[in-house]
């Protein structure tokens, strides 16, 4: 069996944790470096920061953001947010982020994925998707979920797969921040698709939720942040839960 993951995820704009709710009416959340040691306390197996406004500003990433929490922490961590190129890549790798997560610039760039695994190995590379219901099918979003790319979610995790992405990160834009639950129908539709390990995210709102996408998903990790920014449930409770209801995860 798997050992599910629980996986804190920090939204960065201008050096601040945020959340918002569909991706839009955005709060500060406190210090990343501090939540970040606060997590790795509390028992996460992992960690993703996504600079929410890096792609749409066309700044570069969080060289400096990796390197401070890179000697906070001893779990693994992924940063993604304006990722261009290989070179963006492996500076964020040097400065230790065990994984990059590459989105706007995978869908305008497909060949970046496979560069990028054929240079780094594929457990570094995380394909972040942004799905949103339109119609009857989930479209595929870049840009901090602005911009609709036509493409469907369901054929570009395919695609990121053929090209070597290691992992996909996959959020629900019509879930986040509701506290509704995971998406499970869009979740079984990617992960019935793909081989490689899913993440879920959005829409995480109780102990419940992640005991459901659990058990209703083949998803290998579960993401949450506002439940877990504002101390709405902690780490270790959610995990002793999981646990007691018949979910292997580490404790």
């Amino acid at each position: 069996m798997i050992t599910k993951r629980i996986i804190p995820c920090l939204d960065v704009k201008n050096g601040r944790v945020v959340k918002g709710t569909n991706f839009i009416n955005l709060q500060d959340a406190g210090d990343a470096v501090e939540l970040a040691k606060n997590y790795y306390a509390q028992g996460a197996d992992e960690l993703i920061f996504l600079d929410i406004s890096a792609s749409e500003e066309k700044r570069k990433t969080l060289s400096k953001l990796a390197e401070a929490v890179a000697k906070e922490i001893f779990i693994p961590f992924t940063i993604g947010g304006g990722i261009k190129s290989v070179n963006d890549i492996e500076q964020l790798l040097k400065k230790g982020a065990d994984k990059v997560a590459i989105n706007t610039s995978a869908i305008e760039n497909p060949k970046l994925i496979e560069e990028a695994s054929r240079e780094f190995g594929s457990q570094a590379i995380v394909v972040a998707i942004d799905a949103k219901k339109i119609g009857a099918k989930w479209s595929v979003f870049a840009y901090g979920g602005k911009n609709e790319t036509g493409l469907d979610a369901i054929e570009w995790a395919k695609k990121a797969q053929e090209l070597g992405a290691g992992e996909i990160l996959l959020t629900s834009i019509d879930r986040d921040g509701t506290k509704k639950g995971f998406d499970s129908d869009l979740l079984n539709q990617v992960t019935n698709a793909v081989t490689i390990p899913v993440i879920a995210s959005g829409g995480a709102g109780s102990k419940e939720d992640f005991l459901d996408v659990f058990s209703k998903t083949k998803v290998t990790g579960a993401l949450a942040a506002s439940l877990f920014h504002y101390n709405q449930i902690s780490i270790k409770e959610l995990k002793t839960y999981l646990k007691q209801n018949g979910v292997d995860v580490r404790v």
